[in-house]
């Protein structure tokens, strides 16, 4: 089973993408804050992250950043999520793939399998 950490900090949102993550067969940890994101992530090791650009501490943008520092996340898949089109700014950082909101949530754990199968 793949493990997936979402970085959001929109409750509503983040609970409709576990049920339908869990679902489909994925493991979901949800980190809210983007400042808490490197060391969850290296306590929990996830396979794939899907992180928010507006985070209530820091930009999408920085945790990517971040994660692409750390040698056991430089190859990690990365989607990123906005309202806004911020793909170039994402992709440039080391985004895997960009989405803009609002996407088909039925639609990520096929993405998701494609991301992970591509590694």
């Amino acid at each position: 089973m793949a493990k997936v950490m979402i970085v959001d900090d929109d409750r509503i949102t983040v609970t409709l993408l576990q049920t339908l993550l869990s679902l489909d067969g994925f493991e979901v940890v949800v980190v809210s804050r983007g400042g808490e994101v490197l060391a969850a992530a290296q306590r929990e090791r996830p396979d794939i992250f899907m992180i928010d650009y507006n985070l209530i501490d820091i930009t999408g943008i920085q945790v990517i950043k971040e994660l692409r520092a750390q040698t056991e996340f430089a190859k990690t898949p990365i989607l990123m999520v906005s309202g806004m089109n911020v793909e170039d700014e994402a992709l440039k950082v080391g985004a895997s793939v960009f989405l803009v909101k609002p996407f088909e949530p039925a639609k990520l754990a096929g993405l998701f399998t494609q991301l992970l199968s591509g590694r």
